[in-house]
Order: C-alpha cells, then sequence, then structure tokens
C-alpha cells in the first residue's frame, strides 16, 4: 500500500501521459492487500479504506491483519518480506506485461487461412472488426 500511495503521488507532479501509466500502476498495487481480504473472507473495501486512511497518516508499515480482521503495524508484527524477492516479484510482472502489450500482431496458422475468403473489414493479425 505504501508502494501505491508513493506512486499515485509522483503521478500527480506528472503533466502528461506518464501520469496515467503510474497511476494505474499504483492501482494495480492494491490488488495485493485486496487479494489478502477476499481470501480471507473480509470486506476489502472496508479495509482498504482504512488501509489508505492510515498510509495517508504517515503508517507506511500499515498491512492486512488476518488474525483479527482489520489492519495492523506489519513491522511491530514481525511481518516482514524480503526486499529482494519483493524487487523481483515487481521486476517480473511489469516485464511481463510490458511484453504481452508490445504484441502487435497475432500470429496465425498458415494452414487455417488456406481456401479461406478475405475477411472485410478487419484489420490483419488482430482479429476484430473495425
Amino acid at each position: 500500500m505504501e508502494l501505491s500511495k508513493y506512486l499515485q503521488d509522483c503521478s500527480r507532479a506528472i503533466p502528461e501521459k506518464q501520469q496515467l501509466l503510474i497511476g494505474v500502476y499504483a492501482q494495480a498495487l492494491e490488488i495485493i492487500p485486496r487479494q489478502l481480504c477476499d481470501d480471507a473472507g473480509f470486506d476489502a473495501t472496508n479495509i482498504l479504506n482504512k488501509l489508505r486512511a492510515q498510509h495517508a497518516q504517515g503508517g507506511m508499515w500499515y498491512g492486512v491483519d488476518i488474525n483479527n480482521e482489520g489492519i495492523a503495524d506489519n513491522f511491530e508484527a514481525f511481518v516482514w518480506e524480503s526486499a529482494m524477492v519483493r524487487i523481483s516479484a515487481l521486476t517480473t510482472a511489469s516485464e511481463a506485461a510490458c511484453l504481452i502489450l508490445s504484441i502487435d500482431e497475432t500470429v496465425e496458422n498458415p494452414r487455417s487461412t488456406v481456401g479461406a475468403p478475405p475477411a472485410a473489414g478487419r484489420v490483419r493479425g488482430c482479429g476484430c472488426t473495425h
């Protein structure tokens, strides 16, 4: 949540389209505590609102408290995670997203298009009509 808050704050200082990209990335990071809440059967909206409020007040170590259905200071509760693991996970996820977004043409099986009439109004490779 703290990284999400930091990126949201930074995105407000960027005037161009990168602001939207960073803002969406920050929102994507909030999926982690939301998924923890969903898996535990908690009201994710309520807990995420509490987390956002706590992080806005400077509680940078607060996270989801699975034991008490709320939020807690994870540093004091000894819930720690290796920075290298987090960096590796974020880097891998970002690279995978960039790879998916960089694909601009669908690969087609040449045998499936032999003898087929040309599709009118279709953009080559994307499979959708425009």
